[in-house]
C-alpha cells in the first residue's frame, strides 16, 4: 500500500532537513548531483528534488536507519514516499 503525494512531500522534507544538517553526507549529495546551495532551496518545494534526496539516501541502508530513526519513520516509509514522487512509477515493461 502506497502513501499519497502529500504524505510523500512531507517525508522528503524531512529527509532535505536531515541531509543538510548531515556534515558529512552533504558534500556528498552535492558533488554527486551538482546540486548548489539554491537547488536545494528550492527543494523545500521541488518534488522532484526531495525524490532525489529521497533516491540517495535509499543508496545506503544505513543512510535509510539513521534518517528513519531520526524522524521517526518506519523503513519502509522511505522507498514507499519516493515511489510516490515523480519519477518513482513503478514501471511495467510488458
Amino acid at each position: 500500500m502506497g502513501i499519497s503525494q502529500d504524505a510523500a512531500e512531507e517525508i522528503g522534507l524531512q529527509a532535505l532537513t536531515w541531509l543538510v544538517g548531515n556534515e558529512q553526507l552533504l558534500p556528498v549529495f552535492m558533488g554527486s548531483t551538482g546540486a548548489g546551495e539554491a537547488e536545494l532551496r528550492q527543494g523545500l518545494t521541488d518534488p522532484g528534488m526531495q525524490a532525489a534526496v529521497l533516491e540517495f539516501i535509499l543508496m545506503d541502508d544505513a543512510w535509510v536507519v539513521a534518517f528513519c530513526d531520526q524522524a521517526g519513520l518506519r523503513y519502509e516509509m522511505l522507498s514507499q514516499a519516493r515511489a510516490a514522487l515523480p519519477g518513482g512509477e513503478q514501471v511495467n515493461w510488458t
